[in-house]
């Protein structure tokens, strides 16, 4: 069976199903996994699907992936761009990491780094930094998700008014065709612009999953962030855009990005 007759049946079983599995779907065609993987590329780059770690799901516009399938999506695109905003993070500075698997990897690279200070409303980043001696770590409380890890609320966008960090780094669920930074949860997106606020740099480390998907709250523009971290060159005018808006793009296409 050619992928124009499998592409359409994938669609279908997983509307019906909510995910599809690589194996279930070798097995269910008489293919190969190898062929499955480069159908659900195919559909994913498409928009079509979204891939999660064994398979795919649809793309939602209302909810957000799970925590544990977003976590080992695109792990290594992830670890690429974390490495390379870390390195534009200089020792001795004050760094706010928000929410996100991203922000996560980030928080992995910045292991080594000396005399830092990191804010953060992510549970999993100060555990993760916890590993850092030289790294003093400020929780700031809230309503904790328990989710993700992520804490939210009244109390962590008074704590975070309290600072003014030296760089903010951030994730978001999605990204628009005019550059808008998306999110799910309107709580979140509401300490999301304080951190904006009270940064004097902001960066956004974003993998190009992010390009295809759709989420109903905007949390900023990319005009309002100074580095943009990715792995992919950005669509339509975007590029352009940012040169105008005075936007760093970073790349993180190689393994020594």
């Amino acid at each position: 069976m050619s992928q124009s007759f499998r592409h359409p049946e994938i669609l279908e079983t997983a509307r019906r199903q909510g995910k599809v599995t690589v194996e279930g779907l070798a097995e269910q065609f008489g293919v190969t996994l190898q062929t499955i993987r480069r159908d659900l590329t195919d559909l994913a780059e498409a928009g079509r699907l979204e891939r999660v770690h064994g398979g795919a799901i649809l793309p939602s516009g209302t909810t957000n992936i799970l925590y544990e399938e977003r976590r080992v999506l695109n792990q290594a695109a992830k670890t690429r761009i974390a490495r390379a905003c870390a390195a534009h993070i200089p020792e001795g500075s004050s760094v706010f990491l928000n929410i996100g698997t991203s922000t996560e990897a980030v928080a992995h690279e910045l292991l080594h780094h000396q005399d830092l200070l990191v804010v953060t409303n992510n549970m999993n980043v100060a555990n993760i930094l916890a590993a850092n001696r030289d790294c003093q770590i400020v929780l700031t409380g809230g309503t904790l998700r328990r989710l993700d890890g992520g804490l939210i609320g009244t109390l962590t966008v008074a704590t975070i008014r309290q600072f003014k960090f030296d760089i903010a780094v951030i994730g978001c669920s999605a990204m628009d065709a005019d550059g808008d930074l998306l999110d799910f949860d309107i709580q979140e997106v509401g300490v999301s612009q304080t951190i904006i606020a009270q940064a004097r740099k902001t960066f956004l480390v974003a993998d190009r999953s992010k390009f295809t998907r759709s989420a109903p709250a905007r949390i900023a523009s990319l005009s309002e962030i100074d580095g943009f971290f990715t792995d992919s060159a950005l669509p339509g005018r975007l590029a352009s855009r940012c040169r105008e808006w005075k936007t760093d793009v970073i790349l993180a296409t190689g393994p020594d990005a």
